[in-house]
């Protein structure tokens, strides 16, 4: 299912996660900023809502709506962008998903499965389906949203955490591959920020209880409309030598 709006050209970008959150306030900035956006995400109604406000600023999206774990629904995202518009220019990788802060003896397989398949196998997925269009033109820009669960393991459970490392090491081995090609990968790490994201955890299980001490390091919270910035930097030509970096934007969480 989708939904075209009209608006000025420019680069074409696939945002995924766009209904809300990060993603939509990234969808939101490319598409001001001139960029054509597809916007993917697992709920129609908000990404339609996000087409229509892009819309309603002279802008152009198309939303394509499906569960990105569907190997068919990442193919018709990327066929989208390049039926649509021509190419993908930038892909940013930001759905995703929070575990329940488990420890590792406390994570059943669906709920490994699951936040491993959103958080890291849909984003192997698309990106491997958006290279060749990249790797034809000579240029491109992949931004992941990590987490600072990527760096460091007391940030989340053992899903969410070894789903982000996997986003890490994902983001240093596209750069060192591709670098050669004209494409650059890199990352954010947000710190706590303030969407729409629920944490639907036990405080007495093990897993919270072990990393409560910690969280109180995270500092105030950023604001969706931060955390685009920093991807839009990312994917601009401002960073085009930023390559294979996990950016920490997190209130110097990283540093404590």
């Amino acid at each position: 299912m989708s939904v075209t709006t009209s608006g000025p050209s420019g680069r074409s970008v696939i945002v995924t996660g766009a209904g809300s959150g990060i993603g939509r306030a990234t969808a939101l900035l490319f598409a001001k900023e001139g960029a054509r956006v597809v916007i993917a995400d697992v709920d129609d109604a908000a990404a339609l809502a996000v087409a229509e406000e892009v819309a309603q600023g002279g802008g152009t999206a198309v939303a394509v709506i499906g569960d990105l774990r569907d190997q068919a629904v990442v193919d018709r995202v990327a066929a989208t962008a390049v039926e649509e518009f021509g190419g993908i220019d930038v892909l940013v990788n930001n759905a995703g998903i929070m575990d329940s802060m488990s420890a590792a003896a406390d994570t059943g397989d669906d709920e490994w499965e699951r936040v491993i398949g959103v958080n890291l196998t849909a984003p192997f997925r698309l990106t491997r389906a958006a290279l060749p269009h990249m790797l034809a033109a000579g240029k491109g820009a992949i931004v992941f949203t990590a987490s600072e669960a990527s760096l460091r393991g007391s940030a989340a459970g053992a899903a969410y955490t070894a789903s982000k490392h996997g986003i890490a090491g994902l983001t240093k081995s596209l750069a060192v591959m591709y670098r050669g090609k004209g494409i650059r990968c890199n990352a954010i790490a947000p710190g706590g920020t303030l969407t729409k994201i629920r944490v639907d955890a036990d405080r007495d299980a093990h897993g919270p209880a072990a990393l409560a001490p910690y969280m109180g390091n995270a500092g105030s919270p950023a604001r969706a409309e931060e955390q685009a910035a920093a991807i839009a930097f990312l994917a601009s030509d401002a960073a085009g030598n930023i390559n294979g970096v996990i950016l920490p934007v997190d209130n110097g969480w990283s540093a404590v």
